[in-house]
């Protein structure tokens, strides 16, 4: 009986290296998006539609195979006397600022505004808040989302005025639902 000896080559040794980063790389996107579990879905808001009051939705998805998660929200307003009735529609990416760690945010929306954020979580982990950085002569902005249950986030929406960054006022609050 004649026995051969595998003798490793060049493509296996590549193609075994391969296989295992890639594990490795899956279970690090994993990781990444733990903490974001609780945002990732589609989400409908619990407004009336009463005057000064939007009724809206949004959702929170992974892209770019789970690399940054993207949120779309889309937001009607109805006319008050003040104001004809508009809708509001933004984007927010959420993106790694170092390998493996998504902590930045751009948001942009069809009323012109942009809007950089730091991203940080409560000690429980169930909340994580969207900070914009101190700016002179310019608003701090800070979007926060809270778990309320498996199935509904409270939302608020804070601006700090120029030369008071930690004097937060609330701007918009909210309740979502998942859908």
């Amino acid at each position: 009986m004649k026995m051969s000896i595998l003798k490793p080559s060049l493509t296996g040794i590549v193609l075994c290296l391969s296989v295992a980063l890639q594990a490795q790389q899956s279970a690090s996107d994993n990781s990444t998006l733990k903490k974001f579990a609780f945002l990732i879905g589609d989400w409908v808001g619990e407004g009336n539609g009463q005057p000064g009051q939007g009724t809206g939705y949004f959702s929170i998805k992974p892209d770019l195979d789970g690399r940054i998660l993207v949120r779309k929200n889309h937001t009607d307003y109805p006319a008050t006397a003040q104001k004809a009735a508009f809708t509001h529609d933004d984007l927010m990416i959420i993106y790694a600022d170092k390998p493996g760690e998504l902590s930045k945010a751009i948001y942009t929306d069809n009323e012109d505004h942009t809007i950089h954020y730091a991203i940080t979580f409560s000690d429980d982990q169930k909340t994580i808040s969207f900070t914009s950085p101190v700016t002179a002569g310019v608003p701090t902005f800070r979007l926060s989302y809270t778990q309320v249950d498996a199935s509904t986030l409270t939302l608020k929406f804070e601006i700090a005025p120029p030369g008071k960054p930690d004097v937060f006022n609330s701007y918009l609050e909210g309740k979502v639902h998942r859908k």
